[in-house]
């Protein structure tokens, strides 16, 4: 890839979306009444603002295996899996069998029950950094309570992280601090600018509790981590006594172990969530016992951490299952490898066909993005990807291909060969339609 970034002209793009977006609506008129609906009762139609975009998101009716159908009776390949969430698929027969199961014994049993501690074994056995393990019901609570763990163990208030870090809808620093998240003391560092989290340390070391990273940055477009990035932050952390937090929420199914335990570096605590719930609502939090021993309710001086739904038997149900029998070391390591396949397919295309795209990630993730140049944090991303992105969302919609709007692509276990290439085939249509307005060499001065 070349070093410099190259700048699309944004003008013939926003043009292509324009009509797209009208070829869009004039294919999912119940879409669209659907949402008319929906917006008259909950602020513009919506409760999830990921799943918004204009001029409307499809209505989503029903989903079997890899497969999705809207409301207008339209037919997808699903390559958003709930994003990352979805990993078995919408009907896998054993996490329907332990769900079934878990409601046969009843719903809510208002006491400790046979299936967490089930759970927390598997988890405690897949993830080395993790001794420990405490549930919640999201990765964001998951994050949430990784903090507090952290600046009640070393007394101190300060939290280190990274512009472009998503770790929940209240620690979002896609463009800084925002107005929604939490107040503890942030400060914020570049990712994969190793001195800049030194600069920090300089400063207020002995303020900082805690820095947490993603090991790749997923929702600001799959940018992955170097490994001498993350092996620094271990070195500081420990060596200014502060704690490293890693947020694999979205990164633990890259590999068996989670992405840390591929990359050969532990964090003090590991955030996780999406998928190891089995599709039900899922997070935790874990790591060294000297540090998670403070949650440990016969002290009298524990520190707290309630929550009704924590060991709900649904989710204890299908997470066990999920992780027992079905997204085992050998199908983590092999639905990752197809990914990395996958990727390096779609980028000889790009380069083939000598437009200025690229996708990046890691395994069975990844995200387009525009340019060619190398993305290491958020400040290399190009202004013009945003409606580049766009064109390609309405594009892979028109011909059944369903991914997120900002260009995030996920496999899940039911995607096999031909759904690949169904992709594949897609996005050489895609190239072949916008190609002029695509290539490298048609771009705008720096």
């Amino acid at each position: 890839m070349t070093q410099d970034p190259i700048k699309l002209d944004p003008a013939p793009i926003a043009e292509a979306v324009a009509k797209a977006a009208e070829i869009y609506a004039q294919r999912n008129p119940r879409s669209a009444s659907q949402y008319e609906q929906a917006a008259r009762v909950m602020p513009g139609g919506n409760t999830r603002s990921v799943l918004y975009y204009s001029p409307f998101p499809l209505a989503i009716a029903r989903g079997d295996g890899c497969r999705l159908w809207d409301v207008d009776s339209h037919e997808y390949i699903d390559f958003i899996a709930e994003f990352t969430a979805g990993i078995y698929g919408h009907s896998n027969p054993v996490i329907r069998q332990a769900i079934d199961g878990a409601l046969d014994g009843g719903i809510n049993l208002s006491g400790h029950n046979l299936l967490e501690s089930k759970l927390a074994r598997l988890i405690c056995d897949r993830f080395p950094s993790v001794d420990i393990v405490r549930f919640t019901n999201s990765g964001t609570e998951a994050n949430l309570m990784a903090i507090a763990a952290a600046k009640v163990h070393t007394g101190r208030s300060k939290i280190i992280l990274f512009s472009g870090g998503y770790h929940g809808g209240v620690l979002t620093f896609a463009k800084g601090n925002s107005p929604v998240n939490v107040p503890h003391d942030f400060l914020i560092a570049r990712y994969n600018d190793l001195e800049s989290v030194r600069v920090l340390f300089e400063s207020h070391g002995g303020e900082v509790a805690a820095v947490i990273a993603e090991p790749m940055q997923g929702a600001s477009g799959c940018i992955t981590a170097d490994q001498q990035f993350l092996a620094g932050l271990r070195k500081l952390t420990s060596g200014n006594g502060a704690l490293l937090i890693f947020d694999e929420v979205m990164t633990s199914r890259l590999s068996p172990g989670g992405l840390q335990e591929k990359l050969g570096i532990h964090a003090d605590l590991t955030t996780l969530g999406k998928y190891i719930g089995g599709g039900m609502s899922f997070g935790a939090f874990g790591g060294r016992a000297a540090i998670m021993d403070q949650f440990d309710p016969r002290n009298p001086d524990a520190t707290p951490h309630a929550g009704t739904f924590n060991n709900n038997v649904l989710t204890m149900a299908a997470g066990a299952a999920g992780l027992s029998e079905l997204y085992t070391p050998a199908v983590a390591t092999e639905l990752n490898a197809r990914g990395e396949w996958l990727r390096a397919r779609l980028n000889s295309m790009c380069e083939v066909k000598d437009v200025a795209l690229q996708f990046i990630g890691t395994g069975s993730l990844m995200n387009l993005q525009a340019g060619t140049h190398e993305i290491r944090s958020v400040e290399d991303l190009l202004p013009v990807g945003n409606i580049l992105k766009d064109l390609f969302f309405f594009h892979m919609a028109e011909h059944g291909i369903y991914l997120a709007r900002r260009g995030f692509i996920v496999l899940s276990m039911p995607i096999g060969t031909e759904e690949i290439e169904q992709f594949i085939a897609v996005f050489d249509r895609f190239l072949e339609r916008y190609a002029d307005i695509l290539r490298a060499g048609q771009v705008l001065a720096h």
